[in-house]
């Protein structure tokens, strides 16, 4: 029976998912592990530069993997013949490298597996397993979406978030500076979390934003920076028209940049610290982590806030 008078909870806006026909779990790691299992894989090819948190998961599911590199246009340098239990893993970094996908979908089919947590906007290709994270770019704790053609024979328990909010709460309240150390608590709390679905309160969350005001915002801060940095950046990747990106990646080797944003209060993440132990400092990657300048696009910013970046950047 419903319970019905006491005390009121949040008021959050109704609306639907984004991904309204995606399968809802609670991270994106869960929704690899997700794949692999309902496929029944063996082994899987992955792209050196990426987060630990996947080779992690292929771990946990007694999954073998194998490194690939990338060129500087962030697409695999090779391809490979694969076996009828094995796919391949690409990251649409960034949200920019849609292109490398359709030419991977023409090499490897259905075997293609595609992580979108970069990417939130980016519609799936029909056929395609292809997940995504909703915390990298919206105020939840956690929440995933998966869209795939072979459903696990499990029933999986719901996730529970209301505990994992409380860096989200002090940010407004307080500051980002004064949060950090519970979002890395966070962070931490989500490691080897089992497939679980979505929590009510995420899904609640996600139900509730305006998808439309947060894209036009990401591209109008994107472009902002691309029209002032792109001579600059020696990351030469063209802006795919109606990509939403997930941030700025500016590629510079110009020595204590990184340290002059943060000192400015520009935080700009390294993305991905564990290839320092995977390559060697001659590898495309290895330069990658340690030159590319994550920069904000994200919908609390405006273009005021970008013109501040450049400043920063660009020494008149």
């Amino acid at each position: 029976m419903k319970s019905l008078g006491d005390y009121l909870e949040l008021d959050i806006h109704p609306g639907k998912h984004y991904h309204d026909g995606a399968i809802r779990l609670n991270t994106g790691r869960c929704c690899l592990q997700y794949i692999v299992k309902a496929k029944q894989y063996k082994k899987l090819y992955v792209p050196y530069y990426t987060c630990c948190t996947v080779t992690d998961s292929l771990k946990a599911c007694n999954v073998e993997y194998e490194f690939y590199s990338i060129n500087e246009l962030l697409e695999p340098v090779k391809e490979y013949k694969l076996k009828p239990d094995e796919a391949f893993l690409y990251t649409n970094y960034y949200g920019l490298t849609h292109a490398a996908i359709v030419k991977l979908l023409n090499i490897y089919g259905s075997k293609l597996i595609v992580d979108n947590t970069m990417a939130f906007y980016e519609k799936p290709l029909q056929g395609i397993d292809t997940f995504y994270s909703a915390r990298k770019f919206f105020g939840v704790s956690d929440g995933a979406y998966l869209y795939t053609d072979t459903q696990l024979k499990e029933d999986l328990e719901q996730d529970f978030s209301f505990d994992r909010m409380i860096h989200l709460l002090k940010r407004i309240d307080i500051s980002i500076e004064e949060a950090h150390i519970d979002f890395v608590a966070n962070e931490k709390k989500l490691q080897n979390q089992p497939i679980k679905k979505m929590s009510k309160l995420t899904e609640r969350i996600l139900m509730g934003i305006d998808y439309e005001a947060i894209k036009n915002r990401r591209i109008e801060n994107y472009l902002y920076l691309d029209s002032a940095l792109k001579n600059e950046n020696l990351l030469k990747i063209d802006y795919p028209n109606g990509a939403v990106p997930l941030l700025y990646p500016f590629f510079s080797y110009e020595n204590h940049l990184r340290e002059r944003l943060i000192e400015n209060k520009i935080y700009v993440g390294v993305y991905f610290p564990n290839i320092y132990e995977w390559c060697t400092e001659d590898q495309l990657e290895y330069k990658l982590t340690k030159y590319v300048m994550t920069l904000p696009v994200n919908q609390r910013h405006d273009v005021e806030d970008m013109a501040q970046i450049v400043k920063l950047i660009i020494k008149n």
